[in-house]
Formats: C-alpha cells, structure tokens, sequence
C-alpha cells in the first residue's frame, strides 16, 4: 500500500495537479468572496421573495445545497435545490430562480433556466461563461462570472460564497463577512496543521481516514440539521477523486429504518465502513442516536470513524468537515493508484448525450 508521506508516489498518481487546487481552496473560498461583494446586484432585485430555487447538477449544486443547510434556522424564504431539467410547479413571478452551471453549458440547468424564465421568476446566473451566460446576458439577468479553468467540484467556493453573499444582499441573511473570514482561516489551519500532503500520516487526520477507508465500502452519516450536505460533498468527492462508491442517510432518519440493514449481507459487513461526521451544535439527542448507534455497529463488527468538525461559526465547522473530506478522497485515490482528476464515465456519457 502506497506510503502517503512520499510525495513522489503522490505525484506519481496526481498527474493533473489535484493536490494544489485542493491545497488552494482556502485561497479560493478568499478570492470567492471578492467576487461576491463586488457583484453589482440590481436594486430590482432586492425584494422580498416568496421562495429561492437553486437549479444545478453536480459540482455546481453541492453549494446550493450546503447554503440550503447554514440558512436553515435564519432564513424566513425557502430555499430549494433543483437537479432536473424542469423547475417545481410553484415557481412564479416571486420567485427568485438561481442558475448555477460552472461550464455554462450543463443542458439540465439551461433547461431550467429557460423554464424560469418562461414562468416569469426573477435569474441571476452563476457561471464562468458558456450557453449560461450568452442566454442570462441577451435575456438582461444579472451574471455573477466566476473564474473557469477548474473542475465543477473543485470550484466549490466559486458556487457557495457569492451565492451566500447574493442571499446576504437580499436580506434573506444577515451580513456574513466575519464568519467567513473565520471559515478561511480554519481551513488554512487545517490545511498546514492536520490535512496537507506534508503531515506526516501519524498527524494527519485525512491521510489515516482514508488508510482506514482503503478497499472498504463508506457509508456516511451526520446529523439532518445543518451537516447533511456535507454528506452529499464526501460521496460526490469519493466519487469523483478516489473513484469510491458509497452511500449516506442522516439521523435521526436512519435510525427509523436503515440501522436494521447493518445485518446482512453478513459475509460482506467486514468490507463497509461507517464514518459519523460531528458537530458541536448537533441535537443533544442526536448526538446521543450517534453514540448508541455506534454501539450497535460495534456489534455488527464495523468500526465507526469519527470526524469532528472544527471552528466557532456555524460556517467554520461545515467547512472544516467538507475540507477533511476533499483530501480524505485525494489520499485515497493515491492509494487506489487513480489521478484523482480526470472523470472519463461522466465525459463519455456527455459525449453520447450530445449525439442524441
């Protein structure tokens, strides 16, 4: 098994350079936020709204999704994420429709976007260019243009901070400035102390994760309140950077009905792995759901990993837990022996759709 101190046998497999855009994102997440406050957003368009809907697929999603979780308890406007190529039936003039597409070409989002617009709903789109913005342009929507050149998951700050920002300059949240400066400097934390491919394995939480994750099937849970997203994130990245299946749930759901499937296959439980992502402000009693339920894996003869978050900010703490998990998927692709880059299945099914 590959020893994940060597950094030549971790060039050796990243052949496209996924260490230093992971390693940059705090840089990332800094510049994103200067994109958002500099986005000039029509006085048009602060108004009051009966609902918000996020439209996007993939890597453009996931930061609609993690601003569904933070804005949960403060925001009054429902935000919802659309993955389709149609909007839900309740969109209308008081809607505000958020088109998110990082290529500017994802052909669910464009449909999406010309629904809203034949519903009437107030767009902004999020891109780098593309058909997303050629359309949203010549149809006289605001465009908040984010840097391209990077794969759809590792823009992550390009599609979360500006649309937090947006959401702050609407009223639908209070201003965010100083809890995202705390999220950067948490993640550089993270980054120098405890994550980076120059930790040492014996300090680095990542690295040892993904020794534990190695040749396993992960299943990820975290609590329903705000961590949920963050659950998406780790199987997207595990996806797509370690070329891993997995699967996910949330408590305290799956302690109403997935907690009994930890019995059979019984041959195969040996090869699973669970891992309980932790937050300071879970529910006291779901906290509790995750203690027992460890527990009860513990039976089963599956470890449970835990990962807690780490900051003060709710924002902080999110980040830290998606932070851990992108380099829990680079580490584990090296030792899968995978460029954690390249994604040829989601490639070629694009290059068949674009013959139909």
């Amino acid at each position: 098994m590959s020893n994940l101190d060597d950094l030549k046998i971790i060039a050796k497999y990243d052949r496209s350079g996924m260490l230093e855009t992971i390693e940059g994102f705090p840089a990332q997440c800094r510049d994103a936020k200067s994109i958002g406050y500099g986005f000039d957003l029509p006085a048009s368009f602060k108004i009051q709204y009966k609902n918000i809907v996020s439209t996007g697929l993939g890597g453009s999603a996931i930061g609609s999704d993690i601003a569904r979780s933070y804005i949960a308890d403060d925001s009054k406007t429902p935000l919802f994420v659309n993955r389709n190529y149609r909007l839900p039936g309740f969109v209308g003039e008081r809607t505000l429709v958020i088109a998110s597409s990082y290529s500017g070409n994802t052909e669910e989002t464009i449909s999406a976007y010309k629904d809203a617009k034949s519903k009437e709903a107030k767009v902004i789109a999020i891109t780098s260019g593309g058909e997303l913005r050629k359309l949203a342009s010549g149809d006289g929507f605001p465009v908040l243009t984010i840097p391209g050149g990077l794969q759809p998951r590792c823009a992550l700050g390009y599609s979360f901070f500006p649309l937090l920002i947006v959401l702050s300059k609407i009223g639908v949240v209070k201003d965010q400035a100083e809890d995202i400066d705390e999220a950067i400097e948490v993640l550089n934390g993270l980054k120098v102390k405890s994550l980076g491919a120059g930790v040492p394995e014996k300090k680095n939480i990542a690295k040892r994760i993904a020794r534990s994750l190695y040749n396993k099937f992960p299943v990820i849970y975290a609590g329903g309140d705000h961590t949920d997203s963050v659950v998406t994130r780790w199987r997207g990245s595990l996806s797509e950077n370690a070329k891993v299946l997995s699967s996910g749930h949330v408590f305290p759901e799956m302690n109403h009905n997935e907690i009994m499937g930890w019995e059979h296959p019984a041959k195969l439980l040996k090869d699973f792995a669970a891992v309980i992502l932790r937050d300071s402000d879970d529910n006291p009693r779901v906290a509790k759901r995750m203690d027992i339920t460890k527990k009860i894996l513990a039976k089963a003869g599956v470890k449970a990993i835990e990962v807690n978050s780490l900051g003060s900010s709710l924002l902080a703490r999110i980040f830290s837990l998606i932070y851990i998990g992108d380099f829990v998927s680079f580490y584990l692709a090296i030792l899968n022996k995978r460029d954690p880059t390249p994604v040829e299945r989601i490639a070629y099914l694009k290059k068949e759709l674009a013959k139909a």
